[in-house]
């Protein structure tokens, strides 16, 4: 896990922003019976902690940007591995899912689920 802090991982933004975004989907209607029941605006804080794994999925290709190399090293084919180029679209993706679930999420503070 230190690891993973200290060098990154290029396309963990790829994976985590959309993981994030389609947890915090399924669970805003899987909670609507209990946020009606309750009262409770539980899906504003929910998007809140989907969009900071999302941002920790960015931050994690961060990493792998900075530590890969400028120039990466060819493979045993002669083609090099874009590690700075999946870095860049992990990046890019993980900001774009946070700002979708943060939006998403704005709906959770107008309505309260009992709506019909």
């Amino acid at each position: 896990m230190t690891g993973w802090l200290s060098r990154g991982l290029p396309s963990a933004g790829i994976y985590v922003g959309p993981g994030a975004w389609i947890l915090s989907t399924q669970f805003n209607y899987a909670a609507v019976p209990w946020v009606c029941a309750h009262q409770v605006p539980l899906i504003p804080v929910f998007a809140l902690v989907m969009a900071l794994i999302s941002l920790f999925g960015g931050f994690l290709s961060w990493r792998g940007y900075v530590t890969a190399a400028p120039t990466p090293l060819p493979d045993s084919t002669g083609a090099g591995r874009p590690h700075r180029f999946l870095a860049l679209m992990g990046m890019a993706i993980a900001a774009l899912f946070t700002v979708v679930i943060l939006i998403h999420s704005a709906a959770g503070l107008v309505f309260h689920g009992c709506e019909r």
